[in-house]
């Protein structure tokens, strides 16, 4: 194990200097409007979320509707689960150039157009592109930036923060299912569609919340962090000295596009100025002018931070504890899914029905899922207890019960599994912190998107290969053992990489020593 963050290397960071005069800290750090985000992301949380943990519910529905075979209709709801998340990297671009706020309002209302349609649905296929497709991007579009602004408003409660609001997935999975059944039962399942439609509209609410942060607050948060942690800001100064050498994030560029910008807005104010002598038309031309370079300017800064992150000198991809982190991603998330997908026809094999029904497995899962996630981030936010290491043991803990869950062929032994699997599984709160840690709030949105996208991968195609498993072996047994060993074979690459990467700096300062 490793005895704090710093020790996992940190190779990115806020492009900031560390002052020798004592910062006032921003009120909303950490306080104030930071709880309205964690509010905000809460309510993302269960109508995103929640909703897609209740699909089950309009997937038997799709069935009786259509008479498709279940594999074809399973492959809606597993698109629309998958798409929110693998479309990441790309909402990162959008992040980048229009900011959290814009970004989850325009994605409510593509969410809200997913649902709408989908209840005029004609065949499976529709379904595809209104519900996977089009309700999928426009999930993903509100998630990113929810999780990223919890990240960029907590400092000190970082952890503590994700925990509450990504317990919107727990209560939504609860509200979500008792909702859909209701309006299922009471309208059928076409005006339920379009009635969830109406409420995903909500969404829009939650992306107004989103207040960003000011350039000066975002510097500040980053110094305070800096002056805590001593080791992290010298690899923080390395990094941003590395980027500016090569020129991919520098600052002549923007620089020059700055003072271009700023020569219009002076020629536009001359122009207003003397207005009554010169004629209307070169005033609103000049305006226009104005507006088109400050677009230009933002779309320009916004694709190359993207760019930077994905491909330029400043990689992501050139952090390899962040490499090995992906790889870990693309196997973790179909272990968690796995469960909730096929515990209903493991109950069914065991006889285990009558007892199931009274509560189900899925709802230990989700109940206790809740508790994980705050009573890790509680633990992680102490000062003596590293969120590394917290988030290490959650992961041996849940693929421990993955590897074991096959054994159990009773109620109350398939109860404790799960009610283990749902506590481990609360790790996913920290998930935004260790990637923050990783490369740095500046580069937050980009890192995180590729996360999820790889989460989406492992969602998308996870419970169809625990399917085909079955199909051919007449057992769920091997479905859970080659998840849990994939999922060991990520949790390997997590704690290796950190011995190689605090190797890599000595041995390039002995290069640059002989040179």
């Amino acid at each position: 194990m490793y005895a704090s963050r710093e020790d996992i290397g940190y190779d990115f960071g806020d492009d900031s200097k560390v002052g020798s005069k004592p910062i006032k800290p921003n009120p909303n750090i950490d306080g104030g409007w930071a709880w309205m985000i964690v509010f905000s992301s809460f309510l993302v949380h269960i109508l995103i979320m929640g909703s897609q943990m209740a699909l089950g519910i309009l997937n038997m529905e799709w069935l009786e509707e259509f008479n498709q075979s279940r594999g074809l209709t399973a492959w809606v709801s597993s698109l629309s689960m998958g798409i929110t998340l693998i479309v990441g990297p790309f909402i990162g671009l959008f992040i980048s150039m229009c900011g959290c706020r814009m970004t989850a309002v325009i994605g409510g209302i593509l969410n809200a157009l997913g649902w709408i349609l989908s209840a005029y649905a004609s065949n499976v296929h529709y379904l595809f592109l209104t519900f996977g497709v089009t309700a999928g991007i426009g999930s993903g579009m509100v998630y990113l930036p929810a999780v990223v602004m919890v990240g960029q408003y907590f400092q000190k409660r970082r952890a503590l923060a994700q925990g509450l609001s990504t317990t919107g997935t727990g209560f939504g999975a609860f509200l979500m299912t008792a909702l859909l059944k209701y309006l299922c039962t009471e309208f059928g399942w076409r005006d339920a569609m379009f009635i969830q439609g109406a409420i995903s509209l909500n969404l829009c609410v939650c992306g107004a919340l989103m207040r960003p942060l000011s350039a000066k607050d975002l510097r500040d948060k980053s110094v305070v962090r800096s002056d805590s942690e001593d080791n992290q800001a010298k690899a923080l100064s390395h990094s941003t000295e590395t980027i500016k050498s090569n020129g991919v994030l520098g600052e002549e560029p923007e620089k020059k596009e700055e003072a271009a910008n700023e020569e219009v807005l002076e020629s536009v104010q001359h122009t207003e100025a003397g207005g009554n002598s010169r004629g209307g038309r070169s005033l609103h031309g000049l305006r226009i002018l104005k507006t088109v370079s400050q677009l230009t300017l933002t779309v320009r800064k916004g694709f190359a931070l993207w760019y930077s992150s994905y491909f330029g000198a400043a990689s992501l991809f050139t952090n390899r504890v962040f490499v090995a982190f992906i790889i870990w991603a693309l196997f973790a998330y179909s272990s968690f899914v796995i469960p909730f997908i096929h515990l209903p026809e493991i109950v069914k094999q065991y006889n285990l029905s009558s007892q199931d029904n009274v509560f189900p497995l899925t709802s230990i899962i989700a109940i206790v899922h809740i508790f994980g996630k705050v009573i890790l981030g509680i633990i992680s936010d102490l000062p003596c207890i590293s969120t590394w290491n917290v988030f290490l043991m959650a992961n041996f803990t849940l693929v421990t019960c993955i590897l074991t869950l096959p054994l159990m062929q009773t109620y109350v032994g398939l109860a404790v599994v799960c009610a283990l699997i749902g506590f481990s599984s609360g790790y996913f709160s920290l998930m935004p912190v260790v990637t923050e840690d990783l490369v740095g709030t500046k580069h937050l949105a980009n890192a995180y998107g590729i996360i999820i996208c790889a989460n989406g991968i492992s969602a998308l195609f996870g419970p169809p290969f625990a399917g085909w498993i079955y199909d051919i072996t007449q057992k769920y047994d091997f479905s859970f053992y080659i998840a849990g060993l994939l999922y060991m074979v990520g949790i390997i690459f997590l704690l290796i990489q950190p011995c190689i990467q605090k190797k890599q700096p000595r041995q390039k300062s002995t290069e640059e020593a002989q040179v």
